[in-house]
């Protein structure tokens, strides 16, 4: 039985491909490639140095991050301007007056957030008049949390081993009990102990206090 013509259902009804609809498939494919490329190394990008500190640099800037990292999602403009406005005149949101709260509005709105969303800190969307801290945020986290920790008075305890160490050298020079009986050697081994342990406990402090070389604002919860 012949079998010419009955080919139904066994050719594609679709156009085959010409070699120039080929080929700019195929660029686009690549272009595609190398756009997703790009994505996720700025995506994976961390902040330079200079970048942070730049940012930082700025208090307004610093308050609005501040207020951002409390908050458990996305803010309103008017919001983060009011809290903004009262840290920087150090009084509550309702003492604020109107002139001071458009202030800080205003060079959030024309300014401070695009900034901040340029660089891929926040995400900002200003016809909506509402921003949220980005993934990359978390990078300012070292720098912002300094207020954090306390301010040890490095100095006094130097002097405080100082004096001790003299008095324990003074009293085993002349034999006062306890400290005649300890051999010298013992003793010099204690003061030397002790300034080690002071001198690593300062350079550990010395190292995370280091970075933005200014203390950020004192935030205290209403």
């Amino acid at each position: 039985m012949s079998t010419i013509g009955d080919s139904s259902g066994t050719e594609s009804t679709e156009p085959e491909e010409t070699p120039d609809q080929q080929d700019s498939a195929v660029a686009e494919s690549q272009v595609s490639d190398v756009v997703d490329s790009e994505d996720d190394e700025q995506t994976e990008e961390e902040l330079s140095r200079d970048l942070v500190f730049d940012v930082l640099k700025n208090r307004r800037r610093r308050y609005a991050l501040h207020y951002l990292r409390r908050a458990d999602d996305s803010v309103q403009l008017s919001e983060l301007a009011e809290q903004v406005a009262a840290w920087e005149n150090d009084i509550t949101v309702d003492a604020i007056s109107a002139a001071e709260r458009k202030r800080v509005y205003t060079a959030l709105y024309q300014s401070h957030l695009p900034k901040l969303d340029d660089a891929g800190i926040v995400a900002y969307n200003q016809n909506r008049g509402i921003v949220e801290l980005s993934d990359a945020a978390e990078q300012l986290d070292v720098y912002l949390d300094l207020e954090s920790r306390p301010d040890i008075p490095w100095c006094n305890w130097y002097l405080g081993l100082a004096v001790g160490g003299l008095g324990l050298l003074t009293g085993a020079w002349l034999g006062l009990p306890p400290i005649g009986g300890v051999p010298d050697v013992v003793l010099a081994t204690v003061i030397v102990a002790a300034f080690g342990s002071i001198a690593v406990a300062h350079t550990y402090y010395a190292r995370l206090a280091s970075g933005s070389g200014e203390t950020p604002p004192e935030i205290q919860d209403s």
